[in-house]
């Protein structure tokens, strides 16, 4: 009894031990007769170990439901799994031996229960997966193409770079009476959307060798881009992975630091309409990072100032411009609440691909008496903000006052050691001296006189 597996990577042929294992063979026999495996993937690729398969979608898809047996794919859920049988004489000793994943039963210790995935051993001597998965065949023809799948690129779960797939599944002896409701399909049927969106590197895809070095290589950083931003989306620092920057947003470097926010606004504000303007301080010390974010009411306002003003001399410093690329300055209060956890069950696509997002400003709050007031909610403004509540330093109005710390009209110590501040009066017209100015002329006459100082006049 024998069934011919054809790969993409080759064709095996798998001899089934019906007397050691009848369950597992009857099992395996029937899912490939329904064509159950057809366009499985290969997956967990371990070198010189194993690989396994047999799940029709395969691992880390939220539609795969890890496979069935064939008894559940005709009874019901219930009947999902079954128990497989372990013989005590057959082990892990060779290259391509077949055996049923197992996983342990939850209401016995010592059972184990096996649906549709199997596994194929690309070593010798592997006692490891002894008692864990139920031997039922053995590889007899095809040992090139276990070569090729033991060699192949894969991800650090196991996962083929390019995919390796099961093409067919052909019974070539099927002792077994098929049991009832089971009927054979004509013909292998069309790859399920469920499948197809696991697709990675499709199996019959051809790379050109001829091809442009440099469109060879502008595919393959989209292709990891697009693994990056998947990534990021996993770890919730995206919201989904084909989110894109606006285009209405400049980013200004190499500004001046005192350059403030009112200033770039000012500059700016001949291209068009600007929503916000923003000059990035340091949450601790209110500094400036020399960097902003000029938020435009369209596109067009956005190039325009993007041609005109790089290089431009803005406070005795040439200021770089170029169109942001940053997609942090999304609102708190869309991160904070989940909401794009049901966006992504809607669909995903950036913000053009998700119904009714494209009616709210990508970056504006929807807490309006705050937007009115000028502070957006970005992800940068809570210090901002802190700042000009407590000290009312904000701005123009910021600089002003500490630059008039600096100057030298500031306070000063008089030569008696008394502090206090410099003051100018007029009375009548007439402006008055200060009176340590008028101290140190009365000591002045004193000596002239050659009389010693005795006291204030």
């Amino acid at each position: 009894m024998s069934v011919l597996v054809e790969t993409s990577l080759g064709e095996l042929v798998i001899d089934l031990l019906v007397d050691e294992a009848p369950k597992c063979c009857e099992n395996f026999l029937k899912l490939c007769k329904v064509k159950y495996y057809n366009f499985a993937p290969i997956y967990g690729v371990q070198k010189d170990f194993s690989f396994q398969t047999g799940d029709p979608i395969g691992p880390g898809s939220k539609d795969s439901d890890g496979g069935s047996s064939i008894w559940g794919l005709l009874n019901g859920p219930s009947r999902k799994t079954f128990k497989p049988e372990f013989h005590k004489r057959l082990r892990h000793a060779e290259r391509g031996t077949v055996s049923m994943a197992t996983a342990p039963a939850p209401n016995d210790p010592d059972g184990r229960l096996a649906g549709s995935q199997f596994i194929v051993t690309l070593g010798d001597n592997l006692d490891f997966l002894d008692g864990k998965a139920a031997i039922f065949g053995k590889v007899v023809e095809g040992f090139d193409t276990l070569e090729r799948i033991n060699g192949a690129f894969v991800d650090d779960e196991g996962r083929p770079l390019k995919d390796i797939r099961i093409r067919h599944a052909h019974v070539l002896e099927d002792p077994y009476p098929d049991p009832d409701g089971l009927v054979e399909p004509p013909e292998s049927p069309v790859p399920s959307q469920a499948q197809l969106a696991t697709v990675r590197i499709a199996d019959d895809e051809e790379i050109d060798e001829n091809a442009d070095p440099e469109e060879v290589e502008k595919r393959r950083r989209e292709r990891e881009a697009r693994a990056q931003a998947l990534t990021l989306e996993m770890v919730g620092d995206l919201p989904f992975a084909e989110i894109a920057p606006p285009e209405n947003v400049l980013f200004v470097c190499q500004l001046n630091p005192v350059t403030t926010s009112d200033d770039l606004s000012l500059i700016f504000s001949r291209f068009g309409s600007i929503l916000s303007c923003e000059v990035i301080r340091d949450r601790r010390t209110g500094d400036s990072l020399q960097y902003a974010f000029i938020e435009f009411a369209d596109r067009a306002s956005c190039e325009q100032a993007y041609f005109k003003m790089d290089g431009v001399l803005i406070d005795d410093k040439r200021i770089r411009v170029d169109f942001s690329q940053s997609v942090s300055r999304l609102p708190e209060s869309w991160r904070e609440s989940g909401s794009f956890k049901r966006w992504q069950e809607r669909g995903r696509g950036g913000f053009g691909g998700i119904e009714g997002l494209e009616k709210r400003r990508q970056y504006r709050n929807e807490d309006a008496p705050r937007a009115r007031e000028g502070r957006y909610g970005y992800v940068f403004d809570k210090g901002e903000s802190r700042r000009r509540d407590e000290g009312g330093r904000g701005g123009r109005g910021g600089a002003r006052e500490r630059s008039r710390s600096r100057s030298p009209k500031g306070e000063k110590r008089d030569r008696d050691g008394r502090g206090g501040r410099r003051e100018d009066y007029r009375d009548g017209g007439r402006r008055q001296r200060s009176r340590s100015r008028e101290r140190r002329r009365s000591r002045s006459r004193e000596r002239d006189q050659g009389r010693g100082y005795r006291g204030r006049r």
